[in-house]
């Protein structure tokens, strides 16, 4: 098979390489090869390029052409070289090849054996070096023959194979382009449903938005002049910003933006001090605006599904009211010391990021019933001691950490149902312990932590009994001081004969 393609075999392959300047076309004789196309012929280059695109329209797309030029590259590197050696030889030349191939080797190993049955032969050695030099010599025309014809074969597949390539590439293209067409007609489709919604508004108030799988990518600044809405769903679009404009919504109570493109929320979000629901999961948003603080009636916050890496400083001073706080699946490396200030919080699912630890303001979740904190894997370690004043919780899960020891008044946590330890490096309550349930995890460490506590009021009585002893010790050295200091005073004072070792004592 010769380098020159037959359009009709390869048609979009032969489209491709003719758009490649660098490769000139060439006569060939093979069967499969179409000889120069000439004006008259019907079959030419021009007339193959007008016919495809006729038929395959996208191929006239820039992107989809550079897209094949790239994709069959092997091929235009494999045709110039082939153009190089020459055409692929007859079946004829490449048997009369091997056969002559076989019979030099049959010829080489008569050679060998003549030359090592001559007498008096000393050069012996040298004799078969020549004689193997001369028919490798000789067998090189042949192998290059052969090696030709396996150069063609493989170019054959090859020009197979890039074809069905450029086909399926050829086919993904036109699923993009009606895909892009059937978007665009949503589009308009869309924008037409939001310009009712706003001129409706104007006309009757409105207390219920819901966009969500629209597909929008932009939120008109005139939603924000909705003034009786109470709920707006913009879930499942590609909105990658939400207008300020959004503050003009005074009575919202509901605000779904989860699963778009969100890389940050307005500072204006904070305005909404009625909002009650906030959803902005499944987004891009790496942070949460301090405004966010000022939305004081929020009771659910969802932020998983994110890049966060912190939460607002101040967020649990000023969101007192939140019952439901969700920020699973970011990269959050600490919790805020204020979340302590949540005492109305009973829901906390903060798995799958980064913690290394919760803070001792922890312990005044007395309302928290659950919490899942799974899957921080080797961050968490420790648990703080404040962790037994949870006196609410109910199910808790801690799997997937790097936890060593829970705390100490663990088993305080009386109301305690649900309890997930798996994959942690426990040690206290040892595993036997953990296999046997919730139940068995706060009876170990409720008699543990008696244990500890009797220990500790044995120290301190012991303390107490030691302190008593040295002070009547004191007291009594004291007195004996005191007793020597006056005899000593009396001496010195009197007009009696002095005793000389006493004075030289003194």
């Amino acid at each position: 098979m010769a380098t020159e393609l037959n359009p009709k075999n390869f048609p979009v392959l032969s489209y491709v390489l003719d758009r490649l300047p660098s490769f000139t076309a060439k006569s060939s004789s093979s069967s499969d090869v179409d000889p120069p196309p000439s004006k008259s012929d019907p079959s030419s280059s021009s007339n193959h390029s007008i016919e495809i695109v006729t038929q395959m329209p996208h191929l006239a797309h820039p992107d989809v052409l550079a897209s094949m030029t790239n994709a069959i590259a092997d091929v235009a590197q494999t045709r110039s070289v082939l153009r190089t050696l020459g055409p692929r030889p007859d079946h004829e030349t490449v048997d009369k090849a091997r056969a002559r191939l076989r019979e030099i080797d049959a010829s080489l190993s008569e050679s060998f054996e003549e030359i090592a049955l001559s007498p008096n032969d000393i050069d012996v050695a040298e004799k078969e070096l020549k004689r193997r030099e001369a028919v490798d010599q000789e067998k090189t025309w042949y192998n290059s023959i052969l090696k030709l014809n396996e150069l063609h074969e493989s170019y054959e597949k090859l020009l197979k194979e890039a074809e069905e390539r450029l086909v399926r590439i050829y086919e993904s293209a036109e699923k993009n382009a009606a895909a892009v067409a059937e978007e665009e007609a949503a589009v308009v489709e869309v924008n037409e449903e939001v310009v009712s919604i706003l001129q409706q508004a104007a006309v009757n108030p409105l207390d219920r938005v819901d966009l969500s799988g629209r597909k929008l990518k932009l939120l008109p600044e005139a939603f924000g002049k909705i003034q009786g809405l109470l709920v707006l769903n913009l879930y499942n679009n590609q909105l990658e910003a939400i207008p300020d404009s959004i503050a003009g919504l005074q009575n919202l109570l509901e605000l779904d933006v989860s699963t778009n493109f969100l890389e940050t929320l307005p500072d204006s979000i904070g305005l909404l001090s009625k909002l009650k629901i906030l959803n902005v999961s499944c987004n891009k948003l790496t942070t949460l605006p301090d405004s966010i603080c000022h939305c004081g009636s929020l009771v659910v916050l969802d932020a998983s599904y994110n890049n966060l890496t912190y939460l607002p400083t101040n967020i649990g001073f000023e969101l007192v009211k939140v019952e439901k706080l969700l920020i699973h699946l970011n990269k959050i490396r600490s919790l805020p010391t204020s979340i302590g200030e949540m005492r109305s919080l009973r829901y906390l699912d903060a798995h799958f990021n980064e913690l290394n630890g919760l803070p001792n303001s922890f312990g005044l979740l007395t309302n928290l019933e659950y919490l899942n904190l799974s899957s921080n894997f080797s961050d968490l370690q420790d648990l703080p001691a404040s962790f037994g004043d949870l006196i609410s919780l109910q199910e808790l899960d801690l799997s997937n950490n790097q936890i060593h020891s829970l705390p100490d008044a663990f088993g305080t946590l009386v109301n305690l149902t649900k309890l997930n330890l798996d994959q942690n490096p426990l040690v206290v309550p040892p595993e036997e312990v953990v296999k046997q349930g919730v139940d068995a995890v706060k009876m170990y460490m409720g008699k543990r932590w008696v244990s500890m506590l009797e220990e500790e009021e044995k120290m301190a009585n012991m303390k107490d009994e030691m302190d008593q002893t040295n002070t009547d010790w004191l007291t009594r050295t004291t007195s004996k001081l005191k007793t020597y200091v006056t005899e000593v005073s009396e001496y010195l004072g009197s007009n009696s004969p002095r005793d000389p070792y006493l004075d030289q004592q003194l």
